[in-house]
C-alpha cells in the first residue's frame, strides 16, 4: 500500500452473526477520518491493540498492517517493541487460522531484520524461536516455510540468539528443510547427481535453503559447543555436501545458497581434528624432521605447461596411501573424507564469488591444520588436485580476504615436505607481490595488516628448508620489500616481526652470505631488534591451528514490502 493509500480491513473469511457487531465497533473506530467512506489510517497502538483483538480476521489484518509498516522502517520497528506487539506476534505463531500466523510471522521477519538487536533479543525473550519452531514443524507451505526461515536467518545474526537457535531450532531446521528438500536421501539412494539431474530438485526450495544454511552459518561461528551439536546432528553435513556437489554438477557455484553451505562446512571444518568424538585415534607424533623434499620432484603439479614426458614420472612417484574404508563415510566424518578435496578445488577453480573462494580455501586450511592422519591425506591429494598452483594464482585476487584465506591455506599445506618444495619453486614471486613496497613497476597492493602478516608467515614457512626458495626470494625483488617492511615506522608490530624472521631465515643460508653483500646488504639489514615473538610461531615443519572459524557475522535477509 503507498502512503496515501485507503488501508482496506478485508480479508477474513465471511463473518457469523455474532462476529459482525464487533467489527462494526471496530469499523466506527475507524471511520472518522475524511476522504472517500471517512475512513482513516489507524494509528500504531490502535494497530498493536487489534493484534490482541479476539477475531482472526482483526488479528491477522493489524499483523499484515504491520508488516507493511516495519518494511525498511526501523523507528517503527523499535516503536512495535516498545508498545509490546512483539509479544503478541509471537503468540499469533500458535495461531491455527493461516491468516492469523501467515502475517504475525511476515511482521516478525521485517522486525528481526537490521542492525538494532534489540528487536531480535525481544523477539528471543518472549521464546519467539520455540514459536517459529513449532510453526516450522507443522507447516508444510512454501512460502510461510520461507518466511520462518528467513526470520531464524534475521536473529541468527546477533550473538546472544545463536544458542538458542541450536538449541532450541536446529533438528527442526535439519529434519524439516535441510535433509527433505536438499534431495540427499533421494540422490543416495542411487538418483546420484550428474548431467542427467541437472535442475536438481533442491531447487525448488531454494529461499528456504538458502535461508536455513545461512542460519546455521551465522550459529556456527559462536563456539565450540554450537560446532559439535551441528556436526553431530542427523543428516545435516550429509544434506550441506549434495547441496553443495550438485552445484558443481551444475556449474552454479556463485549464489547465496552455495556461499552460506560452503561457509558453513568452513565453520565445522574448523578444530575438527580436536573436536569431533575419538580425534585421538587420529593424532600423528610430530616427525624429528621431516626433511628435504625427494629430489625426483623437478615440476609436480605445477608443471602441467611444460614437457609432458616427465609429469607421469612425477605422479608415479607421488603415490599416497589412503587406506580404503570398510563402511561408507557419513554425517561429520564427511567433513574430512579425502573426496573432500574435489569440492574445495572445483570450487577454487570454477567460482567467482569472492567469499566462496574465501571459504573453500579456509575449509583446507582448517583440515590441514594440526598432526593428525586426515590432514596429512589432504595435503599430499590437494598436490595431486593442482589445488596448489590454483590457490597460488588466486593470491593476486583482487579481495585482500581471498588472498588472506590463500595465503593460510598454503602455509598449512607446506606442513608437507613436497608442498613446502613446490611452493618454494613456484609460490615464492606471488606471495612477494602482495607485500609493501613495489617500486614504480609494480604499485603496491593495499591489503590490510592481517593479511601482510599471513603472507609473511606463508614466507616463513617455505623458506625455512629451501636454499632454492631463498634464492628465488632474492629474484623477486623480496629482500627489498621486505628491508622496507623493517624500515617504515608506519608498520605494525607484528608486520615487522614477520618481516624480521624471513629476513634471519635468508640470512641463515650462509651459501647465500656473498650474493646477498654483492647486492649491498649488510649484516644489519637482516637483523631484527623487536622482542622475540610469542610461542605461536613455529619452527619450519612444526603444526600450526591457524584455522578460519568466524564469518561475517549478521548476516541477514530481509523482508518482501507485502501488498495486503
Amino acid at each position: 500500500i503507498g502512503p496515501g493509500d485507503m488501508y482496506y480491513w478485508g480479508g477474513g473469511a465471511p463473518l457469523a452473526q455474532g462476529e459482525r457487531g464487533s467489527m462494526a465497533s471496530l469499523d466506527s473506530t475507524l471511520r472518522k477520518g475524511p476522504g472517500p467512506g471517512g475512513w482513516r489510517q489507524p494509528e500504531l497502538p490502535e494497530v498493536i491493540a487489534m493484534l490482541n483483538y479476539r477475531l482472526d480476521p482483526v488479528k491477522s489484518n493489524a499483523a499484515a498492517y504491520l508488516q507493511h509498516l516495519t518494511y525498511k522502517n526501523d523507528k517503527v520497528k523499535s516503536d512495535v517493541r516498545r508498545l509490546k506487539g512483539i509479544p503478541a506476534l509471537v503468540s499469533m505463531l500458535d495461531n491455527p487460522n493461516k491468516e492469523v500466523h501467515y502475517a504475525a510471522c511476515g511482521a516478525l521477519k521485517n522486525i528481526s531484520y537490521g542492525k538494532d538487536p534489540d528487536n531480535k533479543i525481544a523477539i528471543k525473550n518472549c521464546d519467539g524461536v520455540p514459536a517459529l519452531i513449532r510453526l516450522l514443524r507443522k507447516t508444510h507451505d512454501q512460502d510461510l516455510t520461507d518466511t520462518i526461515t528467513g526470520t531464524l536467518w534475521n536473529l541468527s545474526s546477533h550473538d546472544s540468539v545463536k544458542m538458542e537457535i541450536v538449541d532450541h531450532a536446529l533438528h527442526a531446521l535439519s529434519d524439516e528443510v535441510m535433509v527433505p528438500h536438499s534431495g540427499w536421501e533421494r540422490g543416495s539412494n542411487g538418483a546420484g547427481g550428474g548431467e542427467e539431474n541437472c535442475k536438481p530438485r533442491h531447487l525448488e526450495w531454494e529461499t528456504a535453503l538458502t535461508n536455513t544454511a545461512g542460519c546455521l552459518r551465522n550459529v556456527s561461528s559462536e563456539r565450540s559447543e554450537a560446532r559439535r551439536k551441528l556436526r553431530e546432528c542427523t543428516g545435516l553435513v550429509d544434506s550441506l555436501m549434495y547441496i553443495v556437489q550438485s552445484q558443481i554438477d551444475c556449474k552454479d557455484v556463485d549464489n547465496k545458497l552455495i556461499e552460506n553451505s560452503v561457509c558453513l562446512l568452513r565453520n565445522l571444518s574448523y578444530h575438527v581434528h580436536r573436536e569431533i568424538p575419538g580425534c585421538e585415534r587420529y593424532q600423528e607424533a610430530a616427525p624429528i624432521n621431516q626433511g628435504p623434499a625427494p629430489s625426483s620432484q623437478k615440476g609436480g603439479c605445477f608443471s602441467s605447461r611444460k614437457g609432458k614426458g616427465r609429469k607421469d614420472e612425477d605422479a608415479a612417484a607421488d603415490i599416497i596411501d589412503i587406506p580404503k574404508r570398510t563402511t561408507p563415510a557419513k554425517g561429520y566424518e564427511l567433513l574430512y573424507q579425502p573426496e573432500v578435496v574435489r569440492i574445495y578445488t572445483s570450487l577454487l577453480k570454477e567460482s567467482k564469488n569472492p567469499t566462496v573462494l574465501e571459504a573453500s580455501a579456509g575449509a583446507v586450511q582448517n583440515l590441514c591444520a594440526g598432526r593428525w592422519t586426515y590432514g596429512r591425506y589432504i595435503r599430499a591429494l590437494l598436490r595431486q588436485e593442482k589445488g596448489l598452483p590454483m590457490m597460488t594464482e588466486l593470491l593476486a585476487h583482487g579481495n585482500d580476504r581471498v588472498v588472506r584465506a590463500m595465503s593460510g591455506a598454503l602455509r598449512n599445506l607446506a606442513i608437507d615436505a613436497r608442498n613446502r618444495d613446490l611452493l618454494g619453486k613456484h609460490a615464492v614471486p606471488h606471495l612477494v607481490a602482495n607485500l609493501p613496497g613495489g617500486g614504480q613497476s609494480q604499485p603496491v597492493r593495499a591489503l590490510s595488516e592481517e593479511t601482510v602478516v599471513s603472507v609473511l608467515s606463508t614466507l616463513h614457512e617455505v623458506l625455512g628448508s629451501s636454499l632454492e626458495a631463498a634464492k628465488t626470494l632474492r629474484a623477486s625483488q623480496g629482500i627489498e620489500r621486505l628491508v622496507l617492511i623493517n624500515k617504515d615506522g608506519n608498520r605494525s608490530e607484528r608486520e615487522v616481526r614477520g618481516a624480521g624472521l624471513v629476513l634471519q631465515t635468508v640470512w641463515g643460508y650462509k651459501e647465500l652470505r656473498r650474493t646477498l653483500e654483492k647486492d649491498g646488504w649488510k649484516k644489519t639489514d637482516f637483523m631484527v631488534n623487536l622482542n622475540p615473538p610469542s610461542n605461536n610461531t613455529r619452527a619450519n615443519g612444526g603444526y600450526e591451528d591457524s584455522t578460519l572459524p568466524l564469518i561475517d557475522k549478521g548476516q541477514e535477509v530481509k523482508g518482501k514490502h507485502v501488498h495486503v
